[in-house]
């Protein structure tokens, strides 16, 4: 078949009727884009979340091509910094289609921006002047201008959305990616979903992988076996864009009819990591009442066995609507915990892998209420660099009671303490200061602990609380805080950046 060289585009679906999968994903795209042939809808922009390859931009452009509308695209591979979304994005959308027919009615521009999370950077803006330079290529001396990176892209970005006038598409793999891992990720998330419609995609069936690998194999007009497919679709895990690649690397090397026996060879030579992000990844994890299924769900979330431990850990007590539940997954996650600081001793086989599947486990069918609703797992305080400016004295302090590492505090003690003092049904209560107090920690410091926002009106009265009872009681000497030792302590020794394989401390989370 002569032309484009890579399957993946020429056999990318040029219409709605080639499209596999999503079906519910489609329509709700197709709605909203029928909204803006009468007028403006209420959100301007959609957000497509789900892993790579399921067809998120191809589900775009297929059907703004049916409905006879100009696309105009960005990806990662593009230039995304201020100047260069609003060069091609912002102004395609502010105005009358950059293609505009004059006999066609309704006509669209869609604007489309591909791998969003991979935008870096945060929300601070670029000049007004320093973008017009960068658009121009220099000042007005004549002096060469241009943007580094992605400098002020997602500020742009914001502008894009809140001022189009032509229907915008955001497509990503992780969300998380796009708001941000800081301190400050809730505040992006609020700013961006004002304008924003987010429908999250589904990995491919495994019929919908039959009939596109039977069209794709019929299209190079290639002979196969029903077993070569079914081969093809076992191997699969809902990756359309990997099937398609898989079937040129086939076709490239294959003489007469492919089989099942040829597939099986090549799946077996160019094994796929199959990773998917942390929080579509725990949202199914935390679903599936199969231990068989847990695995394997464990497996492609893209966490080690260590990480996962602590993800997991954090989330079970949040998310487990019964102590019961917590309990047992704290059972195994001792367990996991041990054979992961086996794998150091000698003393367990394969323990890096059963820790990782221990944890999957922990987080699934140690459940006995199935989860109908959404859920919503969140990242582990302890375990951002930066947490907030409290974080060094806590790390300090405790380091001063217990002549513990650095890391070893990061990973072991940080999780209890926050455990005991976030709020949650089953254990933390910000409102009891007795922990805090007992080891003597500023009021930031607990509310710190707690994982509440140190900005809050809310907060700051708690603070204030604290403070409060802190210096009654240290009055009334009703109690006595934990005193750093007096003797000149050994340095604390900061083993984050140890050789790789070097225990961080001993287990003493349970």
């Amino acid at each position: 078949m002569a032309g484009v060289t890579d399957w993946t585009e020429r056999h990318r679906p040029t219409s709605e009727r080639q499209l596999e999968g999503n079906e519910v994903q489609r329509r709700k795209i197709r709605a909203w884009l029928d909204e803006w042939k009468n007028g403006t809808p209420r959100k301007k922009a959609l957000l497509l979340v789900g892993p790579p390859g399921v067809g998120k931009t191809s589900v775009a452009r297929a059907i703004a091509k049916d409905m006879g509308w100009n696309v105009i695209e960005l990806n990662a591979s593009d230039a995304r910094n201020a100047a260069a979304i609003r060069k091609v994005a912002t102004h395609g959308s502010t105005h009358r289609s950059l293609f505009h027919n004059p006999d066609a009615k309704k006509q669209r521009t869609l604007v489309l921006l591909d791998e969003v999370d991979h935008l870096s950077g945060g929300l601070r803006a670029v000049s007004q002047e320093r973008i017009q330079n960068a658009m121009q290529g220099e000042d007005s001396k004549g002096k060469e201008v241009a943007l580094k990176g992605d400098s002020g892209g997602k500020a742009e970005l914001l502008n894009l959305l809140a001022e189009t006038r032509q229907p915008v598409i955001l497509a990503c793999n992780e969300i998380m990616g796009l708001w941000g891992r800081g301190s400050s990720w809730s505040s992006t998330r609020d700013r961006f979903t004002k304008h924003l419609q987010t429908i999250t995609f589904d990995r491919a069936s495994d019929e919908a992988l039959r009939r596109i690998a039977r069209r794709v194999l019929r299209e190079e007009q290639l002979e196969f076996d029903d077993a070569a497919v079914e081969a093809l679709v076992e191997n699969n895990p809902g990756d359309l864009r990997a099937l398609v690649r898989d079937l040129q690397v086939l076709a490239s090397t294959a003489t007469g009819i492919l089989t099942k026996e040829m597939v099986e060879n090549q799946a077996h030579a160019g094994h796929r990591d199959t990773s998917e992000g942390v929080f579509p990844g725990l949202d199914k994890l935390y679903r599936i009442g199969n231990a068989g299924e847990a695995v394997k769900i464990g497996r492609s979330i893209e966490k080690t066995p260590p990480d996962m431990i602590n993800w997991v850990h954090w989330n079970n007590a949040s998310l487990f609507p019964k102590v019961e539940s917590i309990v047992r997954g704290n059972h195994s996650l001792s367990m996991a915990s041990k054979m992961y600081m086996g794998q150091f001793r000698s003393t367990a086989h394969r323990s890096w892998y059963w820790s990782g599947q221990l944890a999957s486990l922990s987080a699934s069918v140690t459940n006995t209420v199935p989860f109908t609703g959404r859920i919503y797992p969140s990242y582990p305080n302890f375990l951002r660099r930066q947490l907030s400016r409290t974080r060094p004295s806590i790390i300090k302090r405790m380091g001063g009671y217990s002549g513990m590492s650095k890391s070893a505090l990061r990973e072991e003690i940080l999780p209890l303490l926050s455990a005991m003092l976030k709020d949650s049904p089953q254990l933390g209560d910000s409102e009891n200061f007795t922990l805090s107090l007992k080891f003597g920690f500023t009021g930031e410091e607990h509310a710190s602990l707690a994982g509440l926002p140190l900005s809050r009106k809310a907060t700051k009265a708690l603070i204030a609380r604290y403070e409060g009872e802190y210096e009654e009681q240290l009055n009334m000497q009703t109690f006595d805080p934990i005193q750093i030792q007096k003797e000149e302590p050994e340095p604390i020794k900061d083993d984050s950046d140890d050789e790789p394989g070097a225990p961080s401390g001993q287990m003493k989370l349970f």
